[in-house]
């Protein structure tokens, strides 16, 4: 709802314009490919203007600004198991994280402790400088409005049509009109490819859809950063290609940081700028997606192993 005590031109004027900002960028010409290479090129412009400061003896610049999202020595146990021991990592902003593991090793895990749906035993989680662990539920609801989460089932509202469960977080947000609404939700759903779904109910959907709806539903409450649990689990190769270019895309073109649970190896080389790596509740591996490449690690090289592992053809005709 707006509020009475603005003027009907202002209570509107804070939600729609940014959020139809970024849907106008998201739905540029460009391809995935090419804001890549653009990406890659600015960075080695940057590096190259900061060798030369070095080398001619000028300042440093700035040093750069503390992570979006820091874990710090964070373990967690059920009963006797414990699941993650003494595990850290951290994101910067606009970077993507990838947690890769097997199945069973706390990837998941990460993800509900860093929301607050699970409290750690130990170490220290801070969400843009805030700890987690120090916030009371109205606390970690605020946080939640920045950082939001994609489920492997889609947690979508099984009583509201994909319509209306996009339309939720802009209607809670409040200062929209209803026909600014449905404009949006109109247009997040063309972008994840579902526009034919919006008068569906949740459980009419493939999971692919599921997914798809459940992004453009994340996207709607315009989020700092998007978390997303095995975004391509059980879903055809054309749609994980297509939710893997649009994870790329928020983080290229809005600057959305993101952090993707995934057992897909290939997944995680297209989207990943840090990869960190579990096994048996340990990260044995936190570093950029090169140098995970190159580790020597026997626990990643098995899983290399495993992952390049394909099933020989039959020959039978």
């Amino acid at each position: 709802m707006s509020d009475p005590s603005l003027p009907e031109h202002e209570s509107s004027s804070e939600t729609a314009p940014s959020l139809l900002e970024g849907l106008d960028e998201l739905e540029s010409p460009t391809t995935v490919q090419e804001l890549e290479i653009a990406n890659a090129s600015a960075a080695a412009q940057i590096s190259q203007a900061i060798s030369e400061a070095e080398a001619n003896g000028q300042s440093r610049p700035v040093p750069p600004a503390p992570p979006f999202i820091d874990f710090e020595k964070v373990s967690i146990g059920f009963g006797d198991r414990k699941i993650l021991d003494e595990v850290s990592f951290h994101v910067g902003r606009g970077q993507t994280l990838c947690i890769l593991g097997r199945s069973g090793v706390g990837k998941s895990v990460s993800l509900r402790i860093l929301l607050g749906f699970l409290k750690a035993d130990s170490g220290s989680v801070r969400v843009d400088g805030q700890d987690i662990a120090s916030l009371d539920e109205r606390g970690l609801q605020e946080v939640r409005k920045h950082v939001t989460m994609v489920f492997q089932n889609g947690a979508l509202f099984d009583s509201l049509t994909v319509g209306e469960n996009i339309a939720f977080p802009l209607r809670e947000k409040g200062g929209l009109q209803e026909d600014q609404i449905q404009q949006l939700v109109t247009r997040l759903l063309d972008l994840v490819g579902a526009s034919e779904t919006a008068n569906f109910l949740p459980s009419s959907l493939s999971t692919g859809q599921k997914r798809c709806v459940a992004i453009a539903r994340a996207l709607a409450a315009q989020p700092e950063a998007i978390l997303y649990d095995e975004p391509t689990t059980m879903v055809d190769p054309i749609m994980g290609r297509g939710i893997g270019d649009l994870i790329q895309r928020l983080k290229l073109q809005l600057g959305i940081t993101s952090i993707v649970v995934t057992h897909d190896m290939r997944f995680a080389i297209r989207l990943a700028d840090l990869v960190l790596f579990l096994e048996a509740g340990t990260a044995r591996f936190f570093g950029t997606i090169h140098e995970f490449l190159e580790c020597t690690d026997p626990h990643v090289q098995q899983f290399f192993t495993l992952d390049a592992y394909v099933l020989p053809q039959s020959t039978a005709r």
